[in-house]
């Protein structure tokens, strides 16, 4: 059913891991300059962050959590849409229900490492998407 322009958003979500030594593991349908689109699964608190290059639009598929953005919170649970635009303090601080995945559009494209931490000292672009974290050692 997949091609350049039609999408099993429910299949993919299918085959993200179970569990990921990172934040996130994605997938991406769209690829573009001018925006992407994916779904990304979250497997534990993802901390306070923003994107320097895009708008995001993340619409939750499965699971529930804790949304913050820009000083407030909200349930984050299948159905909701979350839009915010770049440099928006946002992140997911509690996860009550997984699998917690979202479908992610990004206008324009979001470069994977385009990931500015709060406090720095909670990650960085290795640890918050799996593909960026370095290889290991054979």
């Amino acid at each position: 059913m997949e091609n350049d322009n039609v999408f099993d958003v429910l299949a993919a979500l299918e085959r993200l891991p179970d569990t990921a030594d990172t934040m996130l593991v994605d997938e991406y349908f769209v690829d573009k300059p001018t925006a992407s689109a994916r779904i990304f699964r979250i497997y534990r608190e993802l901390p306070l962050h923003y994107h320097t290059e895009c708008d995001e639009h993340l619409y939750v598929l499965s699971g529930r959590g804790t949304f913050h953005l820009d000083g407030e919170e909200f349930e984050a649970r299948p159905g909701l849409l979350l839009h915010f635009e770049k440099t928006k303090v946002h992140g997911f601080p509690r996860i009550g229900e997984h699998p917690l995945v979202v479908l992610s559009v990004d206008v324009p494209r979001r470069r994977p490492d385009d990931v500015v931490f709060v406090d720095p000292s909670q990650g960085d672009a290795g640890t918050f998407m799996a593909r960026n974290a370095p290889e290991p050692p054979r």
